[in-house]
């Protein structure tokens, strides 16, 4: 499985190049994530504007990387979902408990001040 990786100041940009999200692909990004964690990126943006479908395995297991990632205080914005991709995210009601942006000026926008919103509260 290939992933286009654009790795930013604050956030990286990490885009599945498939057209079908399964379980092997969601392992293979939570694999990716955890690599690029350890080299010191914390706050993710998953682009899926190639993927065209998904399976309800592979949704649990975004919702696993959403909750791994916000119990470490860092940050996951999956944008850019596909009509079929963000039916099967409101099916199961995922959509209410991760982040999702339409486009990626707005992930941008969410990873930005989650981080700011994390400093705040750090000072604190």
């Amino acid at each position: 499985m290939q992933f286009k990786i654009d790795t930013k100041e604050t956030f990286t940009i990490v885009a599945p190049q498939t057209m079908l999200f399964d379980a092997s692909v969601a392992a293979k990004l939570a694999e990716t994530c955890a690599d690029i964690r350890r080299n010191g990126s914390a706050n993710f943006i998953i682009d899926m504007k190639d993927v065209k479908q998904i399976n309800g395995d592979a949704v649990a297991a975004l919702v696993s990387l959403h909750e791994l990632l916000y119990s470490e205080h860092e940050s996951l914005v999956i944008t850019e979902v596909a009509g079929a991709v963000m039916a099967e995210f409101k099916r199961d009601e995922v959509d209410l408990s991760i982040n999702i942006a339409p486009r990626m000026a707005e992930a941008i926008d969410i990873v930005s001040m989650e981080i700011l919103e994390r400093e705040l509260l750090g000072e604190e």
